[in-house]
């Protein structure tokens, strides 16, 4: 089992409008609304690869509800959610089928009471004693400590169980001091955690800072990973245009079921960078065009690069 942890889970509603012009109003010509929040995400696209997948974090209130609801309804996913008092956010994002752009509204999360953090502890070491591999996700929630992500790295190293972090700024930061497996950061969030806009230096210097593995998403140009086996860039052959919501969240889905299954580097970034691509081309995130996905797969190319000086 593959366990994903969303601490400010989220009901995804994705709305598909004509073309989308400030100050007017819009018809909407389709409405999606999905279980969200980047683990949850993580988890359905894993039990598509066909790994068990078990979501763990935080759900209350009516979106919490709805969103449970349709998480019940994912083949392949155990909800483990821990309930909380206040009410889940929402995310909004409005697709214009003019262009393919997407402008994404997320709300602030819930409030969250110490009781329900340790709570949620009590529940993610439980967990943790029949998972093969861990992904931490997305931003915190209020009434989370900042730290929370490095100690729910050091539990899980404590385990034996190898960790994925998704997140950025002071989490992101916390976090990689305390020595994850992997870390996936966006450049943007790299660019935040090592000072450098230069991909390459960057990640390198992610990794002495503690992650023993750095994956940048680095947007219609890739992955660039640095890792102890080596340093590869993987990409399509050609940009998808879609919406690019839950692409990234693919991305560690991806990795992590390489891991679990032992893949070699180059062929689990041949399948995040494939399964990005389909993701952009599915209507929401936590689902990928599995035609897309297959048809790209084999034509990712991974390079090698060279150490940066």
């Amino acid at each position: 089992m593959i366990l994903t942890v969303t601490l400010n889970t989220a009901l995804d509603i994705t709305y598909r409008v004509r073309s989308l012009r400030p100050h007017a109003s819009h018809r909407v010509t389709q409405v999606l609304e999905r279980p969200g929040g980047k683990g949850v995400n993580v988890a359905r696209v894993l039990a598509a690869l066909g790994h068990e997948a078990t979501a763990t974090g935080f759900a209350g209130g009516t979106t919490g509800r709805v969103l449970r609801d349709h998480l019940a309804d994912v083949p392949g996913v155990t909800d483990a959610l821990v309930p909380i008092g206040g009410a889940t956010r929402r995310t909004v994002a409005v697709v214009d089928e003019r262009t393919g752009d997407t402008t994404q509204f997320n709300e602030p999360g819930p409030q969250i009471a110490p009781a329900e953090w340790s709570a949620f502890q009590d529940r993610y070491a439980q967990l943790l004693g029949g998972a093969s591999a861990v992904a931490l996700s997305g931003s915190l929630p209020p009434g989370v400590p900042v730290g929370a992500y490095a100690g729910l790295i050091r539990a899980a190293r404590a385990h034996g169980v190898p960790v994925l972090l998704d997140s950025g700024g002071e989490p992101l930061r916390r976090g990689v001091a305390a020595r994850p497996d992997i870390i996936k950061p966006n450049a943007d969030e790299l660019a935040e955690l090592t000072g450098s806009h230069e991909p390459s230096r960057a990640t390198q210097d992610a990794r002495r800072r503690g992650a023993h593995a750095v994956v940048a998403s680095l947007g219609p140009e890739g992955l660039l990973a640095a890792t102890p086996e080596g340093r590869w860039h993987a990409a399509p052959p050609a940009r998808v245009h879609g919406n690019p919501t839950g692409a990234g969240d693919s991305a560690v889905a991806a990795l992590l079921s390489g891991l679990v299954e032992r893949l070699p580097w180059p062929a689990r970034l041949a399948r995040a960078a494939a399964l990005s691509a389909a993701t952009v081309r599915a209507p929401g995130a936590g689902e990928f065009d599995p035609g897309t996905y297959e048809e790209l797969l084999t034509r990712v190319a991974v390079t090698g690069v060279a150490s940066a000086a």
